[in-house]
């Protein structure tokens, strides 16, 4: 028999970008516990800060308890940990591991697999299991479910149930936050989905909409950001096109705006852990049932391409100003995937950087945004960060890759010994040598 809503407690297994604003805004209402196997991250969250910054401090403090017990005498609050004897009491499971693909860009679903294995051993008559990980549709019941009953030794909507309900967290984004964004739901059972509807809808102020199965809402996510991909592979195909017109494709693309139906997005680098990972989650289904995608994958590599394309444009660039190449000095700025976030996660700002350094150029990166100790243990690279600024008089070539905003306030003029290039399209057109 399925607890209250008002009754239950929820284990959020995942506290990255994702799981935890979900795991804060559940807090508020109803006993929460976040479960996360990086015991560093756990204790970083004990003592009061995300350092994806996706949580403020006074907000995470406000809901933060320090024991199940005291948990229990609120009905409210988050408890974290890393400990599964915690969440052994708890009846609504919801599973946010991230989903990426190997270098061969095929999904991995071993975070989900694990963490379905993990609640299996602890699953009781009457739990629920919601997934919001992007996957390709099928995953949630044809390879999680049946990880869950074996471990649990129950069976599938009779003694426990699944649900699932997408993740549309956008890293950075203080505006469009967890609770303000529609959210879509699902359940097994008829039943069971109309609960998971109600369970997001006491804490999601946007509303939701319950699909009809499991499998709609799985394909609805994944072409989410398949869609975007495709959008902004074209305006990067555009801008290769008007570069060898000498068009300036922000002029263009801003009287095409003009029309009530244009679509406004724009050229540039598309990386993280959801645009640039998803469509292949959903090419890799589409062949596996014997169709091969061509407009998806085609979005795929043209975008993969523009590391490199903007490497090459800037060699000419300073080809075209006599400058020297071999062993010149090169300032990237930024290098997280997306501005004013500290997600470094699949940023193809390293396409950039690999590409410069294949031509035994000097290759500086400054991020104020990026953690320096994470970028060497993901890239192998050196940045410069707030404490340690490079000088910009000492290089050949800038490159503006992402638009942080502190970047805006940085003097930077091209000149006869210095190529500007603007990947985001940030600074005024005469002040750079060229734009994406």
């Amino acid at each position: 028999m399925l607890k209250p809503i008002s009754e239950s407690k929820i284990a959020i297994v995942g506290l990255g970008y994702v799981g935890l604003p979900l795991a804060v805004a559940f807090a508020e209402k109803l006993q929460t516990i976040g479960y996360d196997i990086d015991s560093k991250r756990v204790l970083e969250l004990q003592n009061g800060h995300d350092r994806t910054l996706e949580i403020e401090d006074n907000e995470l403090a406000n809901v933060l308890v320090e024991s199940v017990d005291q948990l229990q005498s609120d009905k409210r609050g988050l408890l974290v940990t890393d400990e599964i004897i915690n969440i052994t009491t708890c009846n609504i499971f919801i599973v946010t591991v991230p989903t990426p693909t190997d270098k061969h860009n095929r999904p991995v679903l071993t975070p989900m697999l694990k963490a379905s294995g993990m609640i299996g051993k602890i699953l009781k008559k009457g739990d629920i299991v919601i997934y919001e990980s992007t996957v390709y549709p099928g995953v949630t019941e044809d390879e999680c479910v049946p990880v869950l009953e074996k471990i649990s030794g129950l069976k599938f909507n009779v003694d426990f149930f699944a649900g699932y309900s997408p993740e549309r967290i956008n890293p950075g984004d203080k505006q469009h936050t967890v609770t303000k964004i529609l959210k879509v739901t699902s359940g097994s059972t008829p039943e069971i989905a109309d609960y998971v509807d109600k369970l997001y809808r006491s804490v999601i102020v946007a509303g939701t909409h319950k699909a009809s199965s499991i499998k709609v809402a799985e394909a609805a996510k994944v072409i989410e950001n398949s869609q975007r991909d495709i959008n902004i592979a074209f305006v990067n195909e555009l801008s290769k096109i008007f570069n060898l017109l000498e068009i300036d494709t922000h002029e263009v693309l801003a009287a095409a705006g003009t029309k009530w139906n244009f679509l406004p997005f724009k050229p540039g680098l598309v990386g993280g852990h959801c645009i640039g990972v998803d469509p292949f989650y959903l090419a890799q289904k589409a062949q596996e049932v014997g169709y091969h995608p061509e407009i998806i994958l085609a979005g795929r590599r043209l975008n993969d391409s523009m590391g490199k394309y903007v490497a090459t444009e800037v060699i000419k660039l300073m080809m075209r100003k006599n400058l020297k190449v071999i062993d010149s000095k090169v300032l990237i700025l930024g290098f997280t995937f997306k501005e004013d976030c500290p997600d470094v996660r699949n940023t193809r700002v390293i396409d950039i950087y690999n590409e410069l350094k294949s031509f035994d150029m000097e290759v500086d990166v400054y991020d104020p945004w990026a953690d320096s100790k994470e970028v060497m243990h993901e890239y192998g690279i050196n940045i410069f960060n707030q404490e340690d600024k490079p000088n910009l008089s000492e290089y050949s070539a800038i490159i503006l890759a992402v638009a942080h905003k502190e970047f805006l306030k940085l003097e930077i003029q091209k000149s006869e010994n210095l190529v500007v290039f603007d990947v985001k399209g940030i600074f005024s057109k005469s002040k750079v040598d060229a734009r994406l």
